[in-house]
């Protein structure tokens, strides 16, 4: 079986192959006949031996591979059929098809789709009448006498029906893709008749009937037009009263009506309105005798014929009353009874169409919006109204029979409604807000009638859904609503959460109006002690915190001890501690600066207590969670403490430099805590999570402290040193890029940067040497580090002590990872580097020596099985080169290009001199360079003018 001569290309032999395929447990050797089996599908004498493994006395599965054989060499290895033999395999197909028509069927429906494929490739030019020859055939059974008539309408139907789908997924150029739906689409008329002769038939079996309907569907891919499907779109619509046929029927006609080709035969479409509105019986009684299946498939015809339509039938503004009885059925189902995805399945359909007819209202002219608007306001408050009673929790003892999926469902469909919603007040506005807070108010001081906890929480899920992403600050409402809050009765863990959400949600309007945060606050804090509300109050908590920060001066040390009780008792999970920590850095970066270091004091000594306790202790598993947990606490504290208030600008180059602060709280605890955190980093030296945990502190405090960590410089340099000595891993690397990126250009901190800078290169020269490729996240944090040294403070590049060489081989190397971060890091240094060749003398004269070098190891990147992201990231090194080391360029380049098929056995010496001509000439359009280089590189695959080529 290992060998391929084409002699053993024999019936016996790939019999042979198949049986060790389907029936050898041995994995290898299945393995070698799959790939044996591939080499003979491939081979000319697979057009004859696929006769023999059709033969009726042979096993489904040899003919099965038979049939797949011949759709294989038709489809792929057209072009080694032997001359002359056509007309010969055409007769011998539907020959073959016809002794097959009564089955297998996993038999017959390959050798349709290899006949399907056969006419393909020879209509129109050799077989122009192909469809009306393969109709006639199977009509009268000429040349398949095989099968008798009812097998032969089965087996015409599935020829038709594979056609389109043959057409749709086979490999063909987009030109002769268009001329084949063409001359298919001439051919609908015909096959249009045939298939509603057949739908009409009341004798006609249900097997049929449903191939014929497959068949439509498949035809419709050839933008049929919906004018010339009114015949058969009718008789689909009759066959919903057949249970049987019901799901196919609804198939059908969905994707009859959904074809968006039938906006311009908007007379068609005015006639598929009616025939929709005569399904709401049916709907009706779907609904009546919890049918969802039926009421599903209802809905999704009145949706499809709405969502892709809406437009045109707007337009009709004569037939507006028929429109609008469209929209009142499909808010009939999106209002269906009982509760998703439970009881119903139906609403959630119907969401998208609201949002589509909003938008076409609001982009009609202003005479039509004017009259629709006057007509549809209503109908959308409805809707508000429909969706609310949507979201509704069931009773406590029916949502506790509920499944975790089924919880899960109804979870994410809460927000689509609460999406839809918010889309919906762009509509309403601030009447909708009224309208929602006039309910509540009524539910909430109107003793004569009890509400349950799940009438109060929809409302306000209403509130907080509008409130999330709507500016809301002009509202007259939202006071009376903060007002309403305490006075709701949180008994229950699902209104207690939306209470949280929605306090949440109005942050930014209490900053506006700081008085209420005394009617809100302490609902707040008193959730959080309770761990069932840890997501939604810990939330609320940290956006107020954020937004009213200035503002929380009086309710600062209730705060402070409520959130310092919750997690010294550990009632939140490790996230909601963070959040709770990023809250309180919120809080205490705006008091008054006399009252900070206190309160910060107070708050962390208990955490870095229990820190030095675990530091005492033996490393083990068991402590190393609690000190990463401690360490993330300082790091999210740190990270939100922000008195310079400038988080927004960081980011940026050159940070802007400010007024250092005179002892920072935060830097006062750094350097308390630095033995500390010293001690903790000596014990666990090889455990990644801990270095990972410190160096989260620093690389927090540094990017809200800025120039106020200076008195930190020396020690955390010191700290990185020993880290990445001990352990080299990247969040030391990119510790050490934000320390050159704030300090690299200040004197005072010259020495201790370079003698850091200086120590890691040399350390990871020695990973190099070891073998980095089980490093890639090192070696792109180094590639990024170097490109930012040189970007912000090449001068550090004088070093005597700095080997230049050895971070320009490092590069060099790098450009072998597979890695595409990696890879781009490797782009950005190389383009940082080659722009310092004048001032600079170690980059000056590394070039000189290993220039070339780098050109061959870029165009070999080039010219490789890179991604093809990374072609406009090789061009920015080459444009570079250009821009600043034109003279040797040219001398670089044809010297790389030289040896024969490099970087790639397709490029002719014609190509690489092009490319070179056109490189020397580009100094000035870096967009222009990023072209020439991607059209090497496909050249260099061989892909030049492919379908890939189109969408590189």
């Amino acid at each position: 079986m290992e060998s391929v001569n084409a002699e053993e290309f024999t019936v016996e032999a790939v019999e042979r192959a198949l049986q060790q395929l389907y029936y050898d447990p041995d994995m290898d050797k299945k393995n070698v006949a799959q790939k044996w089996l591939t080499q003979a599908q491939a081979s000319p004498q697979a057009w004859h031996f696929c006769w023999a493994l059709l033969q009726p006395d042979k096993v489904p599965e040899i003919q099965f591979f038979g049939a797949s054989t011949l759709h294989a060499k038709i489809s792929r290895h057209w072009s080694d059929l032997p001359t002359g033999q056509l007309d010969s395999l055409r007769s011998q197909l539907i020959a073959q098809v016809g002794q097959f028509a009564s089955g297998p069927k996993m038999v017959l429906t390959r050798l349709c789709v290899a006949l399907a494929s056969l006419v393909l490739h020879i209509l129109p030019e050799t077989w122009p009448t192909a469809v009306p020859d393969l109709l006639c055939a199977f009509q009268t059974g000429e040349g398949v006498t095989e099968a008798d008539g009812q097998a032969r309408c089965l087996v015409l139907l599935e020829i038709l029906a594979v056609l389109p789908e043959e057409l749709q997924s086979s490999r063909i150029a987009a030109s002769r893709r268009s001329q084949l739906r063409s001359a298919l689409a001439v051919e609908w008329s015909s096959i249009c008749s045939l298939l509603q002769q057949l739908l009409q038939r009341a004798d006609a079996p249900c097997g049929v009937r449903e191939r014929v309907m497959r068949c439509v569907s498949s035809w419709l891919t050839l933008d049929i037009a919906l004018k010339d499907s009114e015949g058969l779109l009718q008789s689909c619509f009759a066959h919903l009263k057949e249970s049987e046929l019901f799901d196919m029927a609804v198939e059908t006609i969905v994707n009859i009506i959904s074809q968006p080709d039938c906006q311009r035969f908007a007379d068609s479409l005015l006639k598929v309105v009616p025939q929709v509105l005569g399904l709401q019986e049916q709907l009706k009684k779907a609904v009546q005798d919890g049918d969802m299946e039926t009421s599903h498939g209802i809905c999704r015809i009145a949706v499809a014929l709405g969502e892709t339509h809406c437009r045109t039938l707007l337009e009709q503004v004569d037939h507006w009353q028929g429109f609008q009885a469209l929209v009142s059925m499909i808010m009939s189902c999106t209002g269906s009874p009982g509760h998703y995805p439970v009881d119903e399945t139906s609403s959630s359909l119907t969401l998208t169409f609201w949002y589509t007819l909003q938008d076409e209202i609001t982009s009609l002219d202003a005479e039509r919006q004017t009259l629709y608007l006057q007509i549809y306001r209503p109908v959308y408050f409805q809707l508000v109204d429909v969706l609310l009673q949507k979201a509704c929790f069931p009773r406590d003892e029916d949502y506790a029979t509920w499944s975790a999926d089924d919880k899960e469902q109804f979870r994410t469909y809460r927000v689509d409604i609460s999406d839809t919603l918010m889309y919906v007040y762009e509509l309403l506005g601030p009447e909708l807000l009224r309208n929602l807070y006039d309910k509540l108010g009524t539910l909430l001081t109107d003793t004569t009638r009890l509400s349950s906890w799940q009438d109060i929480e929809t409302l306000l899920f209403g509130f907080q859904s509008i409130a999330e992403t709507v500016d809301v600050s002009y509202s007259d409402v939202i006071p009376g609503l903060i007002g309403l809050i305490p006075l709701i009765t949180a008994n229950n863990i699902q209104l207690a959460e939306t209470i949280m959400f929605t306090i949440g949600s109005l942050a930014e309007w209490l900053a506006d109006h700081s008085l209420m945060l005394a009617s809100v606050l302490p609902v707040v804090l008193h959730g959080l002690s309770n761990p069932d509300l840890s997501v939604s109050c810990v939330s609320a908590l940290k956006r107020i915190c954020r937004e009213c920060r200035h503002h929380l001066h009086l309710h600062a040390s209730d705060i402070m001890a409520v959130s310092q009780a919750a997690l010294v008792k550990e009632i939140h999970k490790s996230p909601q501690c963070m959040w709770i920590m990023q809250a309180l850095g919120f809080l205490l970066s705006a008091l008054p600066s006399e009252e900070i270091l206190g309160k910060l004091l107070s708050l962390v000594t208990p955490h870095i207590q229990q820190l030095e306790k675990l530091a005492n202790e033996l490393p083990s598993p068991a402590n190393k969670i609690p000190t990463v947990h401690i360490l993330g606490l300082l790091s999210n504290l740190f990270s939100t403490f922000d008195l310079n208030k400038q988080s927004e600008r960081l980011e940026v180059m050159r940070p802007v430099q400010t007024q250092p602060h005179n002892n920072n709280p935060v830097v006062v605890v750094l350097q308390q805590a630095f033995p500390l955190i010293q001690t903790v980093l000596n014990k666990w030296l090889n455990e990644p999570e801990v270095l990972e945990a410190v160096c989260a502190v620093f690389e927090k405090s540094l990017k809200t402290l800025i120039h106020d960590f200076a008195p930190l410089v020396s020690q955390l340099c010191e700290l990185i040193g020993q880290m990445f000595g001990a352990y080299p891993q990247s969040s030391a690397l990119d510790l050490a890029r934000q320390l050159v990126h704030i300090f690299g250009c200040e004197k005072d901190h010259l020495s201790p940067i370079t003698a850091l800078l200086e120590l890691i290169t040399n350390i990871t020269m020695s990973i190099f040497q070891l073998g980095s490729r089980n490093h890639p996240d090192v070696v792109e944090s180094f590639m990024q580090l170097h490109a930012q040294v040189l970007r912000r403070k090449s001068d550090l590049y004088l070093s005597e002590h700095l080997d230049i060489k050895a971070v320009f081989y490092c590069g060099i190397l790098s450009f072998k990872f597979p890695e595409t971060p990696t890879l781009k890091a490797t782009c950005l240094l190389f383009t940082e580097m080659i722009s310092h060749c004048e001032d600079v003398p170690a980059v000056r004269e590394v070039l000189q020596d290993d220039g070339k070098l780098l050109l061959q190891t870029l165009l070999e990147a080039i010219g490789g099985q890179s991604p093809s992201s990374l072609a406009e990231h090789y061009a920015e090194v080459l444009f570079s080169v250009s821009r600043n080391c034109p003279s040797v360029l040219s001398l670089w380049l044809r010297e790389a290009l030289l040896p024969p098929g490099f970087p790639s056995s397709h490029l002719t010496a014609e190509h690489k001199e092009h490319f070179c001509q056109q490189i020397l000439r580009e100094q000035a359009s870096k967009r222009r360079m990023k072209d020439i280089v991607k059209e090497f590189a496909l050249l260099s695959r061989g892909l030049e003018g492919s379908e890939y080529a189109a969408s590189y």
